[in-house]
């Protein structure tokens, strides 16, 4: 996978941390810079660990499924992506007090789910998932602790769409690893 992909992965993969960010930001009176930066570590941290959890995953079963991986990671794409605009049109993100250790927790794991699919389809195609989670990790931190503060200012005007764009973002790079091993 070339190094526009794995951007292309990581941005659609911190959209669901951004979207929740900015629901987040929009949902509390006080934004602080501890808030933020809080979220920003359990969101970039899940979104670090679950690939990882993924990518071991999918080495012990790579031996079974080689012969139609690529299927499998578009679907596993398409779904994460399809998902992610199906929460972001049906406003699935509640409004409650993200900023809760336990509430945090649930939405920094809820919001990596795709990320462990991300992590398995990282080990089918053969990926080495160093690189892959450090931009992740480093993407979902910063769109996170950003998404925070942009909540707090416009996060009544954008929120879903952003969520949106990262569905799509997904679906466009599934289709892709799908077309490169039809084509080979």
């Amino acid at each position: 996978m070339d190094l526009l992909s794995l951007i292309g992965i990581s941005i659609g993969l911190s959209m669901d941390c951004f979207a929740v960010a900015i629901a987040a930001g929009s949902a509390v009176k006080k934004v602080d810079f501890g808030k933020a930066l809080m979220m920003a570590f359990f969101f970039g941290g899940f979104q670090m660990l679950m690939p990882v959890l993924g990518w071991l995953g999918g080495l012990s079963l790579m031996s079974v499924i080689s012969g139609f991986d690529h299927w499998i990671a578009f679907g596993l794409l398409a779904v994460i992506g399809g998902k992610m605009i199906y929460e972001a049109i049906t406003d699935c993100n509640g409004k409650n007090d993200s900023f809760k250790l336990k509430v945090l927790l649930i939405l920094a794991i809820a919001t990596s789910i795709d990320a462990l699919a991300a992590g398995f389809t990282f080990a089918l195609i053969g990926m080495s998932i160093t690189f892959a989670v450090l931009a992740i990790g480093a993407f979902s931190f910063a769109f996170s602790f950003i998404g925070v503060y942009i909540g707090k200012r416009f996060g009544h005007l954008v929120g879903e769409k952003m969520e949106i764009l990262g569905g799509v973002i997904l679906i466009i790079i599934g289709l892709r690893v799908l077309l490169e091993h039809i084509m080979v």
